[in-house]
């Protein structure tokens, strides 16, 4: 056993973990687990200012360091979860969440009754309230990782309509997380007498969904007495507004007709809300990234040595959908500082292993893709193409490094205007797309992936679109490729004060995957 003289890259693991400030980490942090498929200049690039006197030797002299810029990048497939803490940072943002009880920080699950169908929880139960759809995932006994409906709660106990199988201590992985709302029979119906769709409730109060203005939704479960009786009154839809017994639609995946809901328990699905705040609501989250490099001595594999970006801040990320292949993302980060550990001694702190997860796909986990120009009356507008063959969405926070006197390096990192561009290359059909990029129609786009019964959505409210050459090429289809700024969706409506939602659905009907 020896010194190694080279060691493989299949040796090296990437890890991210949240700080509590800007460079300093927790008493204990996560290290949650990425999966690069390649790094882009991950460490410190460090700059030197040689000397050059003029003198007769015509040589220069040796110089100090000047400067250490730390970054860091990688490209990833996208999955459900291995994005989900990182996106609060690039969007600057804390998720708004419907009720769950996670037990990964305390242990907020304490017991599972199965002769009662009681979850036992710390505190907040009563947030779970009655009908309310919730999942339940990573507990010990599978049968307990389910979608159940809740019947009744207190402060500390969820009771639910479904069997529980057996008593259980909830492990530290379990979780209820709140995933939509099963209506009363014949309680939500659609109207559609003028302007948007609205759903109405007599019983039923909208608010206490949690839901706001610009978040995208799936309404109709997988069962015939869960959707309305019209297949285009199901499916995907941005909620406009919500008040107590009336939540107006724009967005709709069909054209709704008026539906009174006879006979049918209509379900909705909801996830956790992600988009650029505004005000006070305006969150910076900083990590640090860790690189393993691997053990140096085979005779202690388990003493591996590490490099660290610290004080890492969100600076770009490019999610690119291709054709016919994995959806990725490319992150970047710029950091304070770039730092190494010999073998042994990497920073302490929770590891998590690792979750399996499939990557989403541009064949088969894109059920929902369109861009078309806003509509102040209509919910379903034509979209401008019919087929589009390839997507990247890219989010900038245009970050400017703050050097000092005394400093080697960034001691900050400053933060310009928030940035969301689209690029696109759609097939070409008809002029009405060049019109209207000539006309400076405002756009709009939304997309969704689906993989599992999970899924995540996509939305820019309003876009300015440039670019639109029809690229034509001979025994090739036309093409078009057009590029479209994000901007404030307030000009769109007064409640869309945002460029860039997303909703993540833990739960989705398998009928939201077509």
């Amino acid at each position: 056993m020896a010194e190694l003289q080279a060691i493989s890259s299949n040796k090296t693991q990437l890890s991210i973990a949240v700080e509590d400030s800007i460079g300093v980490l927790p008493g204990t942090p996560v290290w949650t687990p990425y999966e690069p498929n390649g790094y882009d200049d991950v460490g410190g690039d460090i700059t030197t200012a040689p000397r050059k006197p003029i003198k007769s030797d015509r040589m220069g002299r040796k110089g100090p360091v000047v400067d250490v810029e730390a970054k860091a990048g990688f490209n990833s497939d996208l999955t459900y979860s291995n994005m989900f803490a990182l996106l609060e940072g690039y969007l600057y943002s804390v998720a708004r969440r419907k009720a769950e009880k996670i037990n990964a920080n305390d242990t907020e699950i304490t017991d599972v009754d199965a002769a009662t169908e009681t979850f036992t929880v710390d505190a907040d139960g009563d947030d779970f309230l009655v009908n309310d759809l919730v999942l339940a995932s990573g507990f010990t006994n599978s049968a307990n990782n389910a979608l159940f409906t809740v019947a009744s709660s207190t402060t500390t106990t969820v009771v639910v309509d479904e069997d529980v199988t057996v008593d259980e201590t909830p492990p530290t992985d379990a979780s209820l997380v709140v995933v939509g709302h099963e209506f009363a029979s014949g309680d939500a119906e659609i109207l559609t007498t003028s302007g948007f769709p609205t759903l109405i409730t007599t019983t039923k109060d909208l608010t206490e969904l949690g839901i706001l203005p610009g978040e995208m939704v799936y309404i109709g479960g997988d069962l015939t007495a869960e959707q309305f009786a019209t297949a285009a009154n199901n499916g995907y839809a941005r909620v406009r507004s919500v008040a107590a017994n009336v939540m107006t639609f724009d967005k709709t995946q069909g054209t709704m007709v008026t539906d009174d809901g006879t006979g049918k328990t209509i379900r909705i699905f909801l996830g956790r809300l992600l988009k650029n705040e505004v005000g006070s609501l305006i969150v910076r989250k900083t990590f640090q990234v860790e690189r393993q490099l691997g053990a140096p001595n085979d005779s202690s594999p388990g003493d591996v040595q590490a490099e660290y970006i610290t004080g890492a801040v969100c600076s770009e990320l490019a999610l690119n959908i291709p054709e016919a292949e994995k959806v990725t993302v490319d992150a970047a980060f710029m950091g304070l500082d770039h730092e190494t550990v010999t073998a042994g001694n990497i920073k302490s702190g929770t590891r998590p292993a690792l979750v399996a997860e499939d990557a989403f796909n541009s064949s088969s986990s894109v059920p929902r893709i369109k861009i078309n120009v806003v509509s102040s009356t209509d919910s379903n507008p034509a979209a401008l193409f019919a087929q589009i063959g390839e997507l990247t969405l890219t989010i900038n926070n245009n970050l400017s490094r703050n050097l000092a006197i005394g400093t080697t390096g960034a001691f900050e990192m400053s933060e310009g205007d928030f940035g969301v561009q689209l690029e696109l290359e759609a097939f070409f059909a008809n002029v009405s797309a060049l019109a209207s990029v000539r006309s400076n129609s405002d756009l709009t786009v939304d997309f969704s992936l689906y993989h599992q019964n999970t899924g995540i959505s996509f939305d820019i409210p309003l876009l300015a679109g440039s670019g639109a050459l029809a690229n034509v090429e001979a025994d090739s289809p036309i093409k078009l490729p057009l590029t479209s700024e994000g901007a404030n969706g307030i000009d769109v409506a007064s409640t869309l004060n945002h460029i860039l939602a997303a909703v993540f659905f833990d739960y989705l009907p398998t009928a939201a995957g077509s």
